[in-house]
């Protein structure tokens, strides 16, 4: 199988490496100072499960690839809108589209703050999509150096909850390259469980600084957490989804994280643009159409978004 990670942030970087070091057919696509460290010297990867190298092939011209197998969507949300109308020339009449955004997914539902004007959805056909949820932390040490905190599983499932060839085709890959690839015929529902905490830490982290551990630890932080919480997993009700976990098991898994810093933190340092819309505007929107209180959610957002603006 062919595969392209069209995206070599710390995510796409590291699947990149394992996929390589494996021996698969991988493509990185990148840009910048990035590429340049991979064309050179490939990616590094710092993990306490043990150190290694891989010389994933990566390029910067996505019309010298070709059309692939599988195509796996790592860059960030906010930058799908641009990416998603380039990709046709990686399109082959069986290709499937994994993405690995967090937040709402273009997939899940209309929504204006994630996919404004439906480009993303017209440039990608329903029936590529296959769904997933990473829940490896990573993050950039250096052009061409990942450093990998902890974790190793990405789940993968199918948007309507089928079981399928090419999931499980996706899944022995991924755990050939030494990944964790549980498949879900409950893809929806285990979106929701990660964006109920990631509505709250990530929004959090990036206004006070704080890593996992000290938002958990924090008896304030911890009780505006909650309340976003709560407030997230009354919008999964509206939609008729059942999460299979409790929000105090939500905060046990963050707080087992320890310190490592949320992705939203990670880009706010780095001057990055933020998840911001895929992660909570998104939540809020779904909110305002199903008629879901959100005061909790909204007053952080608010700040959030502001604090994205006037950094400095």
């Amino acid at each position: 199988m062919k595969f392209v990670i069209a995206g070599a942030g710390a995510v796409g970087a590291y699947m990149g490496a394992t996929m390589a070091r494996a021996g698969l057919d991988v493509t990185l696509f990148a840009r910048g100072p990035q590429l340049r460290a991979i064309e050179e010297r490939g990616v590094r990867v710092l993990s306490p499960e043990g150190d290694f190298e891989a010389r994933p092939k990566a390029t910067g011209d996505l019309e010298s690839i070709g059309p692939a197998d599988v195509v796996f969507l790592a860059v960030k949300a906010h930058s799908l809108p641009q990416l998603a109308p380039r990709l046709g020339c990686l399109l082959g009449p069986e290709t499937c589209v994994v993405s690995l955004q967090n937040g709402v997914p273009w997939w899940f539902t209309p929504l204006e703050r994630v996919d404004p004007g439906g480009v993303i959805a017209a440039a990608i056909e329903a029936r590529r999509v296959v769904g997933s949820l990473v829940y490896f932390a990573t993050e950039i040490a250096e052009p061409g150096v990942v450093r990998h905190i902890e974790g190793r599983r990405i789940s993968i499932g199918e948007p309507d909850g089928a079981r399928s060839a090419r999931c499980r085709a996706i899944a022995e890959a991924l755990i050939a390259s030494g990944l964790r690839c549980p498949i879900t015929t409950h893809i929806r529902e285990e979106i929701w469980v990660k964006i109920l905490g990631n509505a709250a830490f990530n929004p959090i982290s990036a206004l006070t600084g704080a890593t996992l551990a000290r938002m958990t630890a924090d008896p304030d932080a911890a009780a505006l957490v909650r309340a976003i919480m709560i407030e997230t997993e009354c919008v999964a009700a509206r939609l008729g989804l059942k999460l299979p976990v409790t929000m105090e098991q939500r905060m046990a898994g963050a707080a087992k994280v320890g310190e490592h810093k949320t992705s939203m933190l990670q880009d706010l340092e780095a001057g990055r643009p933020l998840e911001l819309e895929a992660v909570v505007g998104a939540v809020l929107e779904l909110g305002e159409r199903l008629g879901v209180p959100m005061p909790a959610t909204r007053a952080v957002y608010a700040c959030t978004k502001l604090r994205a603006a006037t950094r400095g």
